[in-house]
């Protein structure tokens, strides 16, 4: 770990005054996101081999000139140009098993772990600067741009010379397989691609006669080139080691963790094993929170909802429903509506299952069944801590029910998640799952529904003249939709020829008004209260896709894939 600060150690150099620190530690705060190094050379007190030697004296790390170094072919061989791109880093010289690579952050200390885990050497730190590595990057790695197919042609090469064969994994074998440097590489590749293209999900799935690799990247999967078949075994049990879960143990499922620590961002990766009729399929679950905003203002809600929304969010009891199938963002969205209400005056207790982001200043408690740590028997204990805003993670029967509404009605405001097909459906759930009429009035504030639709690539975004054939799936008058411009994306390198670039949500919100109270108290229809939404300013999803297509950020398919046609009574 560091000893003395920077801003010390270059005075200590000379190469700064005290007066030019204090100079220095003043314009820091008005830029938080920048290193005191990078302040000082903005403001022209210091230059960039100045900081990269008081950043070399901080860590005790050698400085190093990359223009004038030498690398091995052998020494890029064993860092792939992805990982040196994410990580930042050049790798200089293999000696007696330890790596040596030129950090263009010094601070990153625990990328230094993550590479340690990747490549399996030791693993030593030189200091350089962001430009030098990118430079040495594109010098060295320019002949040598390696990719998947490459990778698994080797293995497949070596599978026929008989040194990755398929076998029986015993114990005493086992270091050897899973520490084999092409079952490494492949899978450092696949996961630094993964979380380079900003993946969900990376499911590993064997089958009688092939092993399939996914990605799946704005909520669609991709297919990866496979793996020789044989190699499941060893690619699987590679992944068990690095979540530290029980390799021998291949009949039961398994949940385990791998920490990240990906260009000075924290990745979480949540890995889940099953077993199947042909071997263990794992599903890997990629946290990244530099690719979720978890900010209300940049969900993609329209202003007029997003006003309302935040208005419900601020009420001192009650519940807040969010709505949706899996992977519909409700969980961000809730996240975003706590970041909002997180400060030193409210208490905010969670219960989820799992715990997916670690959140400062919200207290998070994890389910386990296992133990009988259920969402209801939580949630009773989490009211003797006194808290204003309670999160529990999803209602999904009538004990949970019952409790979240003797919470709200005890003055605590709740947010719960339910899987419905849209807003007004909501109430009917309730019901079913015997929730009676009197008390879904007396708690539920607002039930806002959501699905996210992938965002058109902005670098390739075109402009066409759908046919009425496909106008007429928007269920509007041909004449009418004729008035729009619609886009649709060609495919470019930036978005992998897919012609989508991210994810935009689309949002249905309904508040429970008056109205709205003495429907449900007689037990009207769902079609009943969504007409009777709508009449009182309710934009239902597709209304709210529609405005997406029309102002070119999405395309008719993606907005019919996720919605219906509601009938307006």
């Amino acid at each position: 770990m560091a000893g003395r600060r920077l801003g010390q150690i270059l005075v200590d150099l000379g190469h700064l005054t005290e007066d030019q620190l204090w100079d220095v530690l003043e314009e820091q705060k008005q830029s938080p996101g920048e290193i005191i190094g990078q302040v000082a050379v903005r403001l022209g007190l210091v230059s960039d081999a100045q900081v990269t030697e008081a950043l070399a004296e901080q860590w005790g790390m050698p400085v190093v000139n990359l223009g004038e170094t030498n690398i091995p072919p052998k020494v890029l061989e064993l860092v792939p140009e992805t990982m040196a791109e994410i990580y930042k880093i050049m790798p200089i010289s293999l000696k007696d098993e330890t790596l040596t690579v030129a950090m263009a952050d010094p601070q990153n200390v625990a990328a230094l772990d993550d590479l340690r885990n990747f490549l399996g050497y030791e693993v030593r730190g030189a200091v350089s600067n962001t430009q030098d590595v990118e430079e040495a990057i594109q010098r060295n790695y320019a002949d040598r741009e390696e990719s998947i197919e490459d990778v698994i042609g080797t293995m497949e090469d070596e599978s026929e010379s008989g040194e990755l064969r398929e076998g029986v994994y015993d114990i005493g074998s086992e270091d050897e397989l899973v520490n084999s440097a092409p079952i490494r590489k492949l899978l450092n590749m696949v996961l630094l691609l993964a979380i380079k293209d900003q993946a969900s999900d990376i499911p590993f799935e064997p089958f009688e006669d092939e092993f399939k690799i996914r990605v799946k990247a704005d909520g669609v999967l991709y297919e990866m080139v496979p793996p020789p078949r044989h190699l499941a075994n060893a690619i699987t049990t590679r992944i068990k080691v690095m979540a530290n879960l029980d390799i021998a143990e291949r009949r039961l499922p398994q949940d385990g963790r791998i920490e990240l620590n990906v260009g000075g961002n924290a990745v979480d990766m949540r890995v889940s094993v099953l077993p199947t009729m042909f071997g263990e399929s794992v599903v890997m679950r990629v946290l990244d929170r530099t690719v979720v905003q978890l900010d209300l203002n940049k969900i993609g809600m329209d202003p007029q909802t997003l006003s309302r929304f935040h208005e419900f969010i601020k009420f001192p009891n009650g519940i807040v429903l969010v709505t949706g199938p899996t992977g519909s963002g409700k969980t961000t969205t809730l996240y975003s509506a706590l970041n909002a209400l997180n400060d030193i005056e409210t208490k905010i207790i969670t219960t989820e299952d799992p715990i997916e982001y670690d959140i400062e200043g919200l207290v998070q408690v994890p389910v386990n069944p296992d133990i009988d740590i259920t969402f209801a028997s939580v949630l009773r204990a989490i009211l003797r801590h006194d808290p204003d805003k309670i999160l529990v993670g999803e209602i999904r029967d009538y004990e949970t029910a019952e409790i979240a509404i003797q919470s709200a009605l005890t003055g605590h405001l709740v947010f719960s998640t339910l899987h419905t097909n849209d807003a007004p459906s909501t109430i009917t759930r309730l019901r079913d799952m015997g929730v009676p009429p009197f008390m879904i009035t007396a708690t539920v504030e607002a039930i806002l529904a959501q699905r996210l639709v992938r965002r058109i690539c902005t670098d390739c975004r075109t402009e066409f003249d759908p046919s009425d054939e496909l106008l007429m799936e928007l269920n509007l008058p041909i004449e009418q939709a004729r008035k729009y411009r619609f886009y649709y994306g060609k495919g470019c390198a930036k978005c992998n020829n897919g012609g989508y670039k991210g994810r935009s949500g689309l949002y249905e919100l309904l508040g429970v008004t008056d109205d709205i109270r003495d429907m449900i108290t007689d037990n009207a229809s769902t079609d009943d209260l969504r007409n009777m939404a709508r009449r009182q300013g309710m934009t239902t999803l597709r209304e709210s896709g529609l405005k997406l297509i029309f102002d070119g950020v999405t395309t008719i398919d993606e907005v019919v894939r996720e919605t219906v046609v509601e009938d307006v009574g």
